[in-house]
Protein backbone atom coordinates (compact mmCIF):
# COMPACT_ATOMS: atom_id res chain seq x y z
CA UNK A 1 0.00 0.00 0.00
CA UNK A 2 2.73 2.44 0.76
CA UNK A 3 4.76 1.41 -2.86
CA UNK A 4 1.76 2.33 -4.70
CA UNK A 5 0.72 5.61 -2.65
CA UNK A 6 4.35 6.58 -2.90
CA UNK A 7 4.38 5.67 -6.72
CA UNK A 8 1.43 7.61 -7.59
CA UNK A 9 2.68 10.44 -5.41
CA UNK A 10 5.75 10.91 -7.28
CA UNK A 11 3.85 10.91 -10.77
CA UNK A 12 1.25 13.06 -9.89
CA UNK A 13 3.84 15.41 -8.45
CA UNK A 14 5.88 15.27 -11.58
CA UNK A 15 2.99 15.98 -13.93
CA UNK A 16 1.68 18.91 -11.91
CA UNK A 17 5.14 20.85 -11.94
CA UNK A 18 5.45 20.04 -15.39
CA UNK A 19 2.07 21.57 -15.94
CA UNK A 20 3.35 25.25 -14.28
CA UNK A 21 6.89 25.06 -15.56
CA UNK A 22 5.49 27.50 -18.48
CA UNK A 23 3.77 29.59 -15.16
CA UNK A 24 6.91 29.41 -13.21
CA UNK A 25 9.36 31.25 -15.81
CA UNK A 26 6.44 33.57 -16.66
CA UNK A 27 6.66 34.70 -12.99
CA UNK A 28 10.23 35.75 -13.81
CA UNK A 29 8.96 39.41 -14.92
CA UNK A 30 6.71 39.91 -12.18
CA UNK A 31 7.51 42.65 -9.63
CA UNK A 32 8.80 41.20 -6.11
CA UNK A 33 5.27 41.32 -4.48
CA UNK A 34 3.18 39.56 -7.47
CA UNK A 35 5.84 36.23 -7.53
CA UNK A 36 5.33 36.10 -4.03
CA UNK A 37 1.72 36.05 -3.76
CA UNK A 38 1.44 34.07 -7.63
CA UNK A 39 3.79 31.73 -5.95
CA UNK A 40 1.50 31.74 -2.82
CA UNK A 41 -1.72 30.48 -5.11
CA UNK A 42 0.81 27.84 -7.05
CA UNK A 43 1.05 26.32 -4.03
CA UNK A 44 -2.07 26.23 -2.50
CA UNK A 45 -3.34 25.04 -5.64
CA UNK A 46 -0.76 21.78 -5.37
CA UNK A 47 -2.07 21.55 -2.11
CA UNK A 48 -5.93 21.08 -2.86
CA UNK A 49 -4.90 18.96 -5.44
CA UNK A 50 -2.51 16.84 -3.38
CA UNK A 51 -5.73 16.73 -0.65
CA UNK A 52 -8.37 15.85 -2.87
CA UNK A 53 -6.97 13.18 -4.57
CA UNK A 54 -5.76 11.88 -0.96
CA UNK A 55 -2.81 11.25 -0.97
CA UNK A 56 -1.68 11.21 2.63
CA UNK A 57 1.04 7.74 3.00
CA UNK A 58 -0.24 5.49 5.33
CA UNK A 59 3.15 5.81 7.77
CA UNK A 60 4.23 3.47 9.71
CA UNK A 61 6.97 3.60 12.36
CA UNK A 62 9.87 1.27 10.54
CA UNK A 63 11.10 0.26 14.23
CA UNK A 64 7.56 -1.27 15.14
CA UNK A 65 7.25 -3.05 12.58
CA UNK A 66 11.17 -4.53 13.15
CA UNK A 67 11.56 -8.32 13.16
CA UNK A 68 15.07 -9.23 12.31
CA UNK A 69 17.23 -8.91 15.38
CA UNK A 70 19.21 -6.08 16.78
CA UNK A 71 21.23 -6.07 19.73
CA UNK A 72 24.30 -4.23 21.59
CA UNK A 73 25.07 -7.52 23.51
CA UNK A 74 28.62 -8.50 21.80
CA UNK A 75 28.19 -11.89 24.01
CA UNK A 76 25.20 -12.84 21.40
CA UNK A 77 27.49 -12.54 18.71
CA UNK A 78 30.74 -13.27 19.53
CA UNK A 79 31.89 -16.48 18.05
CA UNK A 80 29.46 -16.83 15.93
CA UNK A 81 29.51 -17.98 11.89
CA UNK A 82 28.00 -16.26 9.44
CA UNK A 83 27.83 -16.18 5.36
CA UNK A 84 28.36 -11.87 5.26
CA UNK A 85 29.66 -10.22 7.79
CA UNK A 86 29.21 -6.25 6.43
CA UNK A 87 31.27 -3.77 8.95
CA UNK A 88 29.05 -0.45 9.07
CA UNK A 89 25.49 -0.12 9.13
CA UNK A 90 25.38 3.29 7.23
CA UNK A 91 23.93 4.63 3.88
CA UNK A 92 25.40 1.21 1.51
CA UNK A 93 25.69 -1.21 3.95
CA UNK A 94 22.39 -1.33 5.18
CA UNK A 95 20.52 -1.90 2.03
CA UNK A 96 23.31 -4.23 1.34
CA UNK A 97 22.66 -6.87 4.60
CA UNK A 98 18.88 -6.44 3.63
CA UNK A 99 19.22 -8.09 0.25
CA UNK A 100 21.85 -10.24 1.28
CA UNK A 101 19.81 -11.69 3.98
CA UNK A 102 17.22 -12.84 1.45
CA UNK A 103 19.27 -15.54 0.54
CA UNK A 104 22.02 -15.84 3.23
CA UNK A 105 23.04 -15.16 6.99
CA UNK A 106 24.30 -11.55 7.65
CA UNK A 107 25.59 -10.22 10.34
CA UNK A 108 25.72 -6.40 10.01
CA UNK A 109 27.95 -4.59 12.52
CA UNK A 110 27.46 -0.79 13.41
CA UNK A 111 30.07 1.30 15.83
CA UNK A 112 27.03 3.52 16.57
CA UNK A 113 23.54 2.86 18.24
CA UNK A 114 20.10 3.07 16.80
CA UNK A 115 18.27 6.25 15.32
CA UNK A 116 14.61 5.05 16.15
CA UNK A 117 13.42 7.25 19.17
CA UNK A 118 16.28 9.67 18.75
CA UNK A 119 14.53 12.80 17.99
CA UNK A 120 17.71 14.74 16.72
CA UNK A 121 17.81 12.12 14.35
CA UNK A 122 14.15 11.43 13.21
CA UNK A 123 12.07 14.73 13.55
CA UNK A 124 12.91 17.80 10.98
CA UNK A 125 12.67 20.31 13.49
CA UNK A 126 15.94 19.18 14.57
CA UNK A 127 17.73 18.79 11.31
CA UNK A 128 21.65 19.81 12.28
CA UNK A 129 21.48 19.45 15.64
CA UNK A 130 23.55 16.26 15.46
CA UNK A 131 26.67 18.00 13.65
CA UNK A 132 26.62 20.91 16.74
CA UNK A 133 26.45 18.01 19.80
CA UNK A 134 29.01 15.05 19.40
CA UNK A 135 31.14 13.81 21.68
CA UNK A 136 33.97 11.19 21.92
CA UNK A 137 32.51 7.73 21.50
CA UNK A 138 28.86 8.05 21.37
CA UNK A 139 27.26 10.42 19.39
CA UNK A 140 25.24 9.74 16.41
CA UNK A 141 27.66 12.32 14.49
CA UNK A 142 31.56 11.89 15.16
CA UNK A 143 33.62 15.43 14.25
CA UNK A 144 37.01 15.79 12.93
CA UNK A 145 38.82 18.46 11.58
CA UNK A 146 41.00 17.81 8.56
CA UNK A 147 44.92 18.90 8.15
CA UNK A 148 43.73 21.47 5.85
CA UNK A 149 41.80 23.35 9.11
CA UNK A 150 38.40 22.48 8.17
CA UNK A 151 35.80 20.89 10.20
CA UNK A 152 33.52 18.20 9.31
CA UNK A 153 31.63 14.88 10.49
CA UNK A 154 30.98 11.40 9.89
CA UNK A 155 28.29 9.49 11.07
CA UNK A 156 28.10 6.96 13.93
CA UNK A 157 24.41 5.20 13.78
CA UNK A 158 22.42 3.05 12.84
CA UNK A 159 21.42 4.57 9.14
CA UNK A 160 24.83 6.06 8.33
CA UNK A 161 25.05 9.97 7.17
CA UNK A 162 21.21 9.45 5.68
CA UNK A 163 20.61 9.35 9.33
CA UNK A 164 22.61 13.26 10.32
CA UNK A 165 22.39 14.70 6.82
CA UNK A 166 20.14 17.49 4.86
CA UNK A 167 18.00 14.45 3.48
CA UNK A 168 18.32 15.88 -0.19
CA UNK A 169 17.73 12.66 -2.84
CA UNK A 170 18.79 13.12 -6.18
CA UNK A 171 20.13 10.05 -8.55
CA UNK A 172 23.55 9.90 -10.29
CA UNK A 173 23.81 11.29 -13.36
CA UNK A 174 23.59 8.78 -16.46
CA UNK A 175 26.91 9.63 -17.73
CA UNK A 176 28.06 8.52 -13.49
CA UNK A 177 26.60 5.27 -14.19
CA UNK A 178 28.33 4.63 -17.55
CA UNK A 179 31.99 5.68 -16.23
CA UNK A 180 31.62 3.34 -13.31
CA UNK A 181 30.34 0.12 -15.73
CA UNK A 182 27.00 -0.14 -14.18
CA UNK A 183 24.33 -2.03 -15.52
CA UNK A 184 22.07 0.84 -16.11
CA UNK A 185 18.83 -1.91 -16.16
CA UNK A 186 19.89 -3.20 -12.89
CA UNK A 187 20.60 0.36 -11.42
CA UNK A 188 17.08 1.36 -12.31
CA UNK A 189 15.87 -1.12 -10.46
CA UNK A 190 17.83 -0.85 -7.66
CA UNK A 191 16.87 2.43 -7.54
CA UNK A 192 13.07 1.77 -7.46
CA UNK A 193 13.66 -0.66 -5.12
CA UNK A 194 15.09 2.15 -2.18
CA UNK A 195 12.80 4.80 -3.42
CA UNK A 196 9.05 3.34 -2.24
CA UNK A 197 10.42 2.67 1.14
CA UNK A 198 13.01 6.33 2.02
CA UNK A 199 12.06 8.72 -0.80
CA UNK A 200 9.14 11.42 -0.74
CA UNK A 201 8.12 14.19 -2.97
CA UNK A 202 7.57 17.20 -1.54
CA UNK A 203 4.22 18.18 -0.28
CA UNK A 204 4.82 21.89 -0.21
CA UNK A 205 7.95 24.30 0.23
CA UNK A 206 9.09 25.80 2.93
CA UNK A 207 8.98 29.56 2.76
CA UNK A 208 12.73 29.64 2.38
CA UNK A 209 12.86 26.79 0.29
CA UNK A 210 10.22 28.72 -2.20
CA UNK A 211 12.60 31.49 -2.23
CA UNK A 212 15.74 29.55 -3.37
CA UNK A 213 13.89 28.45 -6.11
CA UNK A 214 13.00 31.65 -7.08
CA UNK A 215 16.51 33.41 -6.35
CA UNK A 216 18.58 30.67 -8.60
CA UNK A 217 16.04 31.33 -11.56
CA UNK A 218 16.77 35.29 -10.88
CA UNK A 219 20.45 34.20 -11.32
CA UNK A 220 19.94 32.53 -14.26
CA UNK A 221 20.14 28.95 -12.84
CA UNK A 222 18.02 27.46 -16.04
CA UNK A 223 15.72 25.28 -17.11
CA UNK A 224 13.05 25.37 -14.44
CA UNK A 225 12.93 21.50 -14.38
CA UNK A 226 10.45 21.04 -11.48
CA UNK A 227 10.22 18.16 -9.55
CA UNK A 228 12.64 15.59 -10.58
CA UNK A 229 14.56 12.51 -8.75
CA UNK A 230 16.94 13.15 -11.98
CA UNK A 231 20.75 15.01 -12.24
CA UNK A 232 19.76 17.35 -14.56
CA UNK A 233 21.09 20.91 -15.45
CA UNK A 234 19.16 23.76 -14.44
CA UNK A 235 16.78 24.32 -10.91
CA UNK A 236 14.69 21.69 -9.70
CA UNK A 237 12.63 20.16 -7.12
CA UNK A 238 14.20 17.12 -5.65
CA UNK A 239 12.85 13.65 -3.47
CA UNK A 240 13.71 13.81 0.14
CA UNK A 241 13.97 11.42 3.25
CA UNK A 242 11.74 13.64 5.41
CA UNK A 243 7.92 12.73 5.06
CA UNK A 244 5.24 14.67 4.75
CA UNK A 245 5.01 14.72 8.72
CA UNK A 246 8.62 16.16 8.90
CA UNK A 247 9.59 12.39 10.32
CA UNK A 248 13.16 11.35 8.71
CA UNK A 249 13.57 7.95 7.16
CA UNK A 250 17.34 6.73 7.08
CA UNK A 251 18.77 3.51 4.89
CA UNK A 252 18.26 1.67 8.56
CA UNK A 253 14.87 1.35 7.04
CA UNK A 254 15.73 -0.42 4.70
CA UNK A 255 16.52 -3.21 6.85
CA UNK A 256 12.99 -3.92 6.66
CA UNK A 257 12.54 -5.41 3.15
CA UNK A 258 15.23 -8.24 4.27
CA UNK A 259 14.84 -11.76 5.66
CA UNK A 260 14.38 -11.15 9.55
CA UNK A 261 15.67 -15.26 10.10
CA UNK A 262 18.75 -14.23 8.50
CA UNK A 263 19.67 -10.58 9.80
CA UNK A 264 21.34 -9.81 13.06
CA UNK A 265 22.68 -6.25 13.63
CA UNK A 266 24.83 -5.50 16.03
CA UNK A 267 24.28 -2.08 17.83
CA UNK A 268 26.93 0.03 19.47
CA UNK A 269 30.80 -1.94 18.48
CA UNK A 270 33.52 -0.97 16.89
CA UNK A 271 35.82 -2.98 14.48
CA UNK A 272 39.33 -3.50 15.66
CA UNK A 273 40.50 -5.45 12.85
CA UNK A 274 40.14 -7.88 9.99
CA UNK A 275 40.80 -11.97 10.81
CA UNK A 276 42.95 -13.16 7.61
CA UNK A 277 44.22 -17.04 6.74
CA UNK A 278 46.90 -17.20 4.64
CA UNK A 279 46.97 -20.49 2.82
CA UNK A 280 50.94 -21.24 1.62
CA UNK A 281 50.10 -24.11 -0.35
CA UNK A 282 47.80 -21.69 -2.95
CA UNK A 283 49.85 -18.61 -1.95
CA UNK A 284 46.48 -16.48 -1.26
CA UNK A 285 45.05 -14.78 1.69
CA UNK A 286 41.64 -14.76 2.81
CA UNK A 287 39.51 -12.92 5.03
CA UNK A 288 37.70 -15.19 7.47
CA UNK A 289 35.97 -13.19 10.50
CA UNK A 290 36.62 -9.58 12.45
CA UNK A 291 37.98 -8.79 15.91
CA UNK A 292 35.43 -6.40 17.43
CA UNK A 293 34.73 -4.41 20.89
CA UNK A 294 31.76 -2.28 22.52
CA UNK A 295 32.42 0.93 21.04
CA UNK A 296 32.69 2.60 25.32
CA UNK A 297 34.66 -0.39 26.53
CA UNK A 298 38.50 -1.24 26.14
CA UNK A 299 40.61 -2.04 23.63
CA UNK A 300 41.97 -5.39 25.40
CA UNK A 301 38.43 -6.71 25.47
CA UNK A 302 37.89 -8.19 22.37
CA UNK A 303 35.45 -10.04 20.76
CA UNK A 304 35.20 -12.03 17.22
CA UNK A 305 33.08 -13.41 14.39
CA UNK A 306 33.67 -15.66 11.39
CA UNK A 307 32.56 -16.31 8.42
CA UNK A 308 31.25 -19.53 7.37
CA UNK A 309 32.75 -22.28 5.75
CA UNK A 310 30.57 -24.24 3.22
CA UNK A 311 30.90 -27.67 2.86
CA UNK A 312 30.99 -29.40 -0.18
CA UNK A 313 31.77 -25.73 -2.35
CA UNK A 314 34.02 -23.41 -3.34
CA UNK A 315 31.33 -20.52 -2.66
CA UNK A 316 31.85 -18.55 0.13
CA UNK A 317 30.76 -15.71 1.40
CA UNK A 318 32.96 -12.28 2.33
CA UNK A 319 33.76 -9.82 5.20
CA UNK A 320 32.28 -6.75 3.66
CA UNK A 321 33.37 -3.35 4.86
CA UNK A 322 30.57 -0.34 4.57
CA UNK A 323 32.62 1.77 6.67
CA UNK A 324 33.03 5.22 4.84
CA UNK A 325 35.45 7.21 3.16
CA UNK A 326 37.24 7.30 6.34
CA UNK A 327 36.35 4.26 8.73
CA UNK A 328 36.59 1.77 5.52
CA UNK A 329 40.34 2.37 4.74
CA UNK A 330 41.25 2.86 8.18
CA UNK A 331 40.46 -0.57 8.74
CA UNK A 332 42.34 -1.75 5.90
CA UNK A 333 45.41 0.12 7.68
CA UNK A 334 44.35 -1.37 11.32
CA UNK A 335 44.66 -4.84 9.56
CA UNK A 336 47.85 -4.90 7.82
CA UNK A 337 46.89 -3.93 4.21
CA UNK A 338 48.64 -0.42 3.34
CA UNK A 339 51.76 1.09 2.88
CA UNK A 340 54.35 -1.05 4.72
CA UNK A 341 56.08 1.82 5.47
CA UNK A 342 53.41 3.56 7.42
CA UNK A 343 51.80 0.08 9.11
CA UNK A 344 55.80 -0.24 10.31
CA UNK A 345 55.27 3.49 12.16
CA UNK A 346 52.86 1.26 14.24
CA UNK A 347 53.75 -2.19 14.91
CA UNK A 348 51.13 -3.27 12.44
CA UNK A 349 51.89 -6.72 10.79
CA UNK A 350 52.00 -6.47 6.99
CA UNK A 351 49.50 -8.80 5.50
CA UNK A 352 49.30 -6.81 2.00
CA UNK A 353 51.72 -3.80 0.81
CA UNK A 354 49.10 -1.60 -1.19
CA UNK A 355 50.55 1.93 -1.35
CA UNK A 356 46.56 2.97 -3.15
CA UNK A 357 45.20 2.58 0.34
CA UNK A 358 44.15 6.17 1.49
CA UNK A 359 44.77 7.74 -1.45
CA UNK A 360 42.76 9.73 -3.84
CA UNK A 361 41.05 11.62 -0.99
CA UNK A 362 38.67 14.37 -1.89
CA UNK A 363 36.15 16.50 -0.57
CA UNK A 364 33.93 18.89 -2.49
CA UNK A 365 35.20 22.17 -1.70
CA UNK A 366 31.95 24.58 -0.60
CA UNK A 367 31.62 28.61 -0.31
CA UNK A 368 28.55 29.28 1.75
CA UNK A 369 26.99 32.86 1.71
CA UNK A 370 24.66 33.64 4.81
CA UNK A 371 22.50 36.05 3.34
CA UNK A 372 20.74 36.92 6.45
CA UNK A 373 22.53 40.31 8.59
CA UNK A 374 22.36 37.94 12.14
CA UNK A 375 21.39 34.75 14.14
CA UNK A 376 18.03 34.16 14.79
CA UNK A 377 15.38 31.49 16.54
CA UNK A 378 14.32 30.13 13.34
CA UNK A 379 13.43 26.51 13.02
CA UNK A 380 16.14 24.78 10.86
CA UNK A 381 15.22 24.22 7.52
CA UNK A 382 17.12 21.43 5.41
CA UNK A 383 17.37 21.77 1.30
CA UNK A 384 14.63 20.77 -1.06
CA UNK A 385 15.79 23.02 -4.27
CA UNK A 386 19.12 22.28 -6.19
CA UNK A 387 20.54 24.54 -8.81
CA UNK A 388 23.01 22.51 -10.78
CA UNK A 389 24.98 25.17 -13.61
CA UNK A 390 28.62 25.57 -15.20
CA UNK A 391 28.08 22.01 -17.30
CA UNK A 392 26.85 20.04 -14.11
CA UNK A 393 30.52 21.35 -12.29
CA UNK A 394 28.64 23.86 -9.66
CA UNK A 395 25.59 22.34 -7.80
CA UNK A 396 23.42 25.04 -5.48
CA UNK A 397 21.59 24.77 -2.84
CA UNK A 398 20.02 26.57 0.27
CA UNK A 399 19.20 25.80 4.09
CA UNK A 400 18.64 27.09 7.33
CA UNK A 401 21.31 26.29 9.77
CA UNK A 402 21.39 25.91 13.24
CA UNK A 403 23.94 27.33 15.10
CA UNK A 404 23.00 26.24 18.93
CA UNK A 405 19.38 25.52 20.04
CA UNK A 406 18.22 29.01 20.05
CA UNK A 407 19.89 30.22 17.00
CA UNK A 408 20.62 29.26 13.23
CA UNK A 409 21.40 30.94 9.73
CA UNK A 410 19.70 31.59 6.34
CA UNK A 411 22.81 30.49 3.99
CA UNK A 412 23.01 29.75 0.24
CA UNK A 413 25.78 27.09 -0.18
CA UNK A 414 27.45 25.87 -3.56
CA UNK A 415 30.04 22.99 -4.05
CA UNK A 416 32.53 22.17 -6.85
CA UNK A 417 30.76 18.74 -7.96
CA UNK A 418 34.06 17.61 -9.42
CA UNK A 419 37.36 18.65 -7.86
CA UNK A 420 40.45 17.67 -9.26
CA UNK A 421 42.66 18.48 -6.03
CA UNK A 422 43.45 15.27 -4.21
CA UNK A 423 44.72 14.20 -0.95
CA UNK A 424 45.52 11.12 1.88
CA UNK A 425 44.38 9.35 4.72
CA UNK A 426 46.91 8.30 7.00
CA UNK A 427 46.73 6.50 10.59
CA UNK A 428 47.44 8.65 13.81
CA UNK A 429 46.65 6.03 16.44
CA UNK A 430 45.56 2.54 16.54
CA UNK A 431 42.21 3.26 18.06
CA UNK A 432 39.90 1.85 15.65
CA UNK A 433 37.01 4.67 17.41
CA UNK A 434 39.15 7.84 16.66
CA UNK A 435 39.43 9.44 13.48
CA UNK A 436 42.64 9.16 11.24
CA UNK A 437 44.24 11.79 9.80
CA UNK A 438 43.07 13.25 6.59
CA UNK A 439 44.38 16.15 4.39
CA UNK A 440 42.12 16.76 1.46
CA UNK A 441 44.11 19.78 0.13
CA UNK A 442 41.31 21.69 -0.71
CA UNK A 443 41.88 24.27 -4.01
CA UNK A 444 44.98 23.18 -4.45
CA UNK A 445 44.61 22.51 -8.29
CA UNK A 446 44.07 25.71 -10.32
CA UNK A 447 40.81 24.23 -11.86
CA UNK A 448 39.51 24.30 -8.67
CA UNK A 449 40.29 27.48 -7.80
CA UNK A 450 39.18 28.42 -10.90
CA UNK A 451 35.54 27.33 -10.47
CA UNK A 452 35.25 28.47 -7.31
CA UNK A 453 35.56 32.06 -8.24
CA UNK A 454 33.04 31.30 -10.50
CA UNK A 455 30.98 29.61 -7.95
CA UNK A 456 31.92 32.69 -5.40
CA UNK A 457 31.06 35.05 -8.26
CA UNK A 458 27.51 32.89 -9.04
CA UNK A 459 26.62 33.00 -5.12
CA UNK A 460 26.71 36.49 -5.03
CA UNK A 461 24.26 36.92 -7.72
CA UNK A 462 21.96 34.45 -5.70
CA UNK A 463 22.45 36.07 -2.50
CA UNK A 464 21.79 39.37 -4.10
CA UNK A 465 18.45 38.89 -5.39
CA UNK A 466 15.25 40.56 -5.04
CA UNK A 467 13.82 37.52 -3.96
CA UNK A 468 16.16 37.03 -0.89
CA UNK A 469 15.86 40.80 0.33
CA UNK A 470 11.93 40.68 0.20
CA UNK A 471 12.30 37.53 1.71
CA UNK A 472 13.97 39.00 4.47
CA UNK A 473 12.94 42.20 4.65
CA UNK A 474 16.72 43.77 4.44
CA UNK A 475 17.96 45.54 1.63
CA UNK A 476 20.39 43.85 -0.93
CA UNK A 477 23.45 42.69 0.32
CA UNK A 478 26.29 44.53 -0.62
CA UNK A 479 29.00 42.65 -3.08
CA UNK A 480 31.27 40.02 -1.86
CA UNK A 481 34.45 41.32 -3.67
CA UNK A 482 35.33 42.84 -6.45
CA UNK A 483 38.06 41.11 -8.75
CA UNK A 484 39.38 37.97 -8.98
CA UNK A 485 42.16 38.32 -6.73
CA UNK A 486 39.93 39.24 -3.90
CA UNK A 487 37.33 36.41 -4.66
CA UNK A 488 40.42 33.94 -4.55
CA UNK A 489 41.19 35.25 -1.56
CA UNK A 490 37.84 34.86 -0.44
CA UNK A 491 38.05 31.38 -1.41
CA UNK A 492 40.73 29.93 0.38
CA UNK A 493 39.76 31.94 3.24
CA UNK A 494 36.02 30.25 3.27
CA UNK A 495 36.32 27.08 1.87
CA UNK A 496 34.56 24.62 3.66
CA UNK A 497 33.17 21.12 3.30
CA UNK A 498 29.74 20.04 2.39
CA UNK A 499 29.93 16.33 3.98
CA UNK A 500 30.50 14.86 0.21
CA UNK A 501 33.95 13.35 0.81
CA UNK A 502 34.99 10.59 -1.02
CA UNK A 503 37.72 8.28 -2.12
CA UNK A 504 40.59 6.12 -0.21
CA UNK A 505 39.91 2.63 -1.93
CA UNK A 506 38.77 4.02 -5.14
CA UNK A 507 37.72 1.48 -7.77
CA UNK A 508 41.04 0.46 -10.06
CA UNK A 509 43.30 0.99 -6.98
CA UNK A 510 42.65 -0.65 -4.17
CA UNK A 511 38.96 -2.83 -5.27
CA UNK A 512 38.19 -4.15 -8.82
CA UNK A 513 35.06 -3.39 -10.71
CA UNK A 514 33.45 -5.88 -8.34
CA UNK A 515 34.77 -4.28 -5.20
CA UNK A 516 37.01 -7.32 -4.07
CA UNK A 517 40.17 -5.96 -2.88
CA UNK A 518 43.13 -6.52 -5.06
CA UNK A 519 44.99 -9.58 -3.75
CA UNK A 520 42.92 -10.54 -1.11
CA UNK A 521 39.99 -13.28 -0.95
CA UNK A 522 36.68 -13.07 0.60
CA UNK A 523 37.17 -9.34 1.11
CA UNK A 524 35.38 -6.72 -0.83
CA UNK A 525 34.72 -2.86 0.05
CA UNK A 526 31.24 -0.87 -0.92
CA UNK A 527 30.61 2.80 0.36
CA UNK A 528 31.77 6.11 -0.48
CA UNK A 529 35.36 5.57 -0.07
CA UNK A 530 35.49 3.34 -3.68
CA UNK A 531 34.49 6.85 -6.03
CA UNK A 532 36.39 9.06 -7.37
CA UNK A 533 33.75 11.56 -7.68
CA UNK A 534 31.01 11.89 -5.70
CA UNK A 535 28.03 11.08 -7.80
CA UNK A 536 24.83 13.29 -8.58
CA UNK A 537 23.60 16.30 -6.36
CA UNK A 538 24.92 14.12 -3.64
CA UNK A 539 26.08 10.56 -3.11
CA UNK A 540 23.02 9.48 -0.49
CA UNK A 541 21.08 8.10 -3.41
CA UNK A 542 23.80 6.40 -5.22
CA UNK A 543 24.99 4.81 -2.26
CA UNK A 544 21.40 3.36 -1.34
CA UNK A 545 21.25 2.47 -4.58
CA UNK A 546 24.86 0.65 -4.66
CA UNK A 547 24.28 -1.67 -1.69
CA UNK A 548 21.23 -2.73 -3.42
CA UNK A 549 22.54 -3.61 -6.65
CA UNK A 550 25.49 -5.14 -5.23
CA UNK A 551 23.91 -7.11 -3.54
CA UNK A 552 21.83 -8.25 -6.49
CA UNK A 553 24.97 -9.16 -8.25
CA UNK A 554 26.53 -11.12 -5.25
CA UNK A 555 23.47 -13.13 -5.06
CA UNK A 556 23.62 -13.78 -8.75
CA UNK A 557 27.22 -14.79 -9.05
CA UNK A 558 26.57 -17.32 -5.74
CA UNK A 559 23.72 -18.74 -7.80
CA UNK A 560 26.07 -19.15 -10.50
CA UNK A 561 28.77 -20.95 -8.71
CA UNK A 562 26.77 -23.03 -6.71
CA UNK A 563 24.98 -23.97 -10.34
CA UNK A 564 28.44 -24.97 -11.35
CA UNK A 565 28.64 -26.99 -8.75
CA UNK A 566 25.91 -29.11 -9.13
CA UNK A 567 26.60 -29.47 -12.55
CA UNK A 568 29.91 -30.92 -11.58
CA UNK A 569 28.33 -33.09 -9.08
CA UNK A 570 26.02 -34.57 -11.21
CA UNK A 571 28.36 -35.59 -13.87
Amino acid sequence: MICIAHILANKIMHFLYSLVNAFLIAMLDMELPQINQAHKLLTALLLFLLASLGLSFPLEDPQGNRQWHMTSDVKEVAGKSYDYIIVGGGTCGCPLAATLSEKFSVLLIERGGSPYGNPLVIDKRYYGFPLIKTDKYMSVAQSFTSQDGVENVRGRVLGGSSAINGGFYSRASEEFVCKAGWDKKLVKEAYEWVEPKVVFPPFFLSPWQSVAEFSLLEAGVLPYNGFSLEHIKGTKISGSAFDEFGKRHTSADLLNAGNPKNLTVLLNATVKSIIFHHNSYRNETRATGITFIQSNGTLDETHEAYIKKVQNSSSRGDVILAAGALGSPQLLLLSGIGPKEQLRRFNISLVRDMKEVGQGMQDNPCIAVLVDSKPKNRLPDPPQIAGITDDFKIIVEASIIPLSFNSSRVNVAAKIAMPTSKGVLELNNTDPRLNPSVRFNYLSSENDMEECVKMTKLLDRIARSKSIAFFLGESRQEKLTSTDVDLRNFCKKNVRTIYHYHGGCTVGSVVDEHYKVYGIKGLRILDGSTFSESPGTNPMATLMMLGRYQGLKILRERKAVSDLNVEKHTK
